[in-house]
């Protein structure tokens, strides 16, 4: 299915970056003429904007604090409310969307530079690089701006637009694919990136695509796409089938001693076991988690950490905030850049996880329930347990026979002898915790089709998300609409 033509437009208004944390890429004005400025090039390939603002906004973990907070910042009011974001600074949909394409046109940049200088021994690992940061790129504006995936309709919904090739305009027009047609395109750069890919060539592992990381990422597209075996193939192949070495030890001695600070900083690093790939985006998300009006809550609180749950446990993870307005988890250290050395202003950076060993053992439990290999699921379910679980906080300590769970054990708390639901359920309820303030609960909604209903903190307003509300869907920026682009459905 064809739709209107709608111009993207890269421009620097939405996309000012003067990083100190990453490498600088070149500009795209110079010749890459070399292995060397490829490489330096792709470091511009991975989206620096940051969608946790909106999609955690959007989500159930975030409550009413009520008119005490001084903010109604349209940023984190309306994603809450379901509304349309018509902001285009740092940390909204627009935002994202043109980091998202710049990220596809740098990618686009190197492969062209790639073929031209026609040097494969040299090259061949650049290409794979480039491959994977394209396709991850489109598959977040896909999650982001269209419907989920369903095998059965994705080849009449529509997509978002598939850039393939370098930008030699200023404005350019393209057409705005099917889902299909989306998801067939990013298979393909997935697949024929994935054996190109060399480890070695990285400075720092964790700013790149290494081969661990692409899995992951495949991991969690097939998870996205149906394709169940997949999904659990792509998990093995990134470290084998025991990856508990690699997960967020949060119910350890070690990490309950950690400062505010260091927590903060750790959450977020290379040193963090679990992040297989992290970006640099220009946000202050950091700054904002705590004071946002719309976002954590006591009532959360006692509901998914302090709440009742399967393990029968409590979950370790760390809550900060001197009022009850202030919940938190230190997930995010700000570097802040001055726009020179004696301004009082700048642009706030956060590193963001991108893909975690913690969401790749989560996706491969769900994929093995929905092939009805549920011994492993739970295998999996209860190797999370043991990162996370302990007895209280009083009593430090993670008991395999009182927290592991069982077939059984599952389906009495979940009452019901649907074991693979059942285990669907826990893989939820797990994700929803470990990723508290990362954004990735909007994923799980979207895919499962989860209702949502936000009320104020009077309780006289409800805003709700249905099954098939259209503010699933993030909208289009408004340059693109107004260039004649079908909008989605409001």
């Amino acid at each position: 299915m064809k739709r209107k033509l709608f111009t993207i437009i890269f421009t620097s208004v939405f996309l000012t970056s003067c990083s100190k944390f990453l490498e600088t890429a070149p500009d795209l004005r110079t010749e890459l003429d070399s292995p060397t400025k490829i490489a330096e090039l792709l470091t511009s390939a991975y989206p620096r904007g940051n969608y946790i603002p909106f999609t955690e906004s959007a989500s159930d973990n975030a409550g009413d604090k009520g008119m005490m907070m001084s903010s109604n910042n349209p940023i984190n009011m309306n994603p809450w409310m379901f509304k349309d974001v018509e902001e285009n600074d740092q940390d909204t949909p627009t935002y994202y969307w043109y980091a998202a394409y710049k990220a596809i046109g740098a990618a686009n940049h190197a492969l062209e530079a790639i073929e031209k200088l026609n040097r494969p021994e040299e090259t061949s690992s650049l290409k794979g690089e480039a491959l994977l940061a394209r396709a991850y790129a489109h598959h977040m504006l896909v999650i982001l701006f269209s419907k989920d995936y369903d095998p059965e309709t994705a080849g009449q919904e529509i997509g978002i637009p598939f850039v393939d090739k370098p930008e030699k305009k200023v404005l350019k027009k393209y057409e705005r694919g099917t889902l299909k047609s989306v998801y067939d395109a990013i298979e393909k750069d997935l697949l024929e990136g994935i054996p190109l890919l060399d480890d070695n060539r990285y400075k720092v592992k964790k700013y790149h695509f290494t081969t661990a990381a692409a899995h992951a990422f495949a991991a969690r597209f097939y998870l996205f796409k149906h394709d169940f075996e997949k999904a659990v193939s792509h998990t093995n192949l990134a470290f084998g089938e025991d990856l508990s070495r690699y997960l967020r030890p949060v119910n350890t001695t070690g990490f309950s001693s950690m400062e505010y600070s260091t927590l903060e900083q750790w959450y977020s690093s290379i040193d963090n076991p679990t992040n297989l790939l992290l970006a640099e985006a220009a946000s202050s998300w950091g700054r904002s988690i705590a004071a946002n009006r719309f976002g954590f809550t006591m009532t959360l609180l006692g509901d998914l950490i302090s709440g009742d749950n399967v393990t029968t446990g409590a979950f370790a993870y760390p809550i900060f905030g001197g009022t009850e307005v202030a919940l938190h988890i230190p997930k995010f250290r700000e570097h802040f850049v001055r726009e020179s050395l004696n301004a009082e202003y700048g642009i706030p950076f956060n590193m963001i996880p991108l893909l975690t060993v913690d969401e790749m053992i989560l996706n491969r439990a769900e994929a093995f329930a929905r092939i009805k290999d549920f011994p492993r699921a739970i295998n999996d379910l209860n190797t999370v347990i043991s990162k996370k679980v302990y007895y209280s906080a009083d009593m430090p300590q993670y008991v395999p026979q009182v927290h592991n769970v069982s077939e059984s054990k599952l389906n009495t708390y979940y009452g019901s002898t649907n074991t693979e639901e059942n285990i669907i359920k826990a893989v939820l309820d797990f994700k929803r915790r470990e990723f508290l303030f990362e954004g990735l609960r909007w994923f799980d909604i979207v895919r499962h089709k989860i209702v949502i209903t936000h009320r104020s903190y009077d309780e006289k307003e409800t805003y709700t998300l249905g099954i098939n509300s259209p503010m699933r869907m993030f909208q289009l920026p408004a340059e693109v609409i107004l260039s004649g682009v079908q909008p989605n459905p409001r």
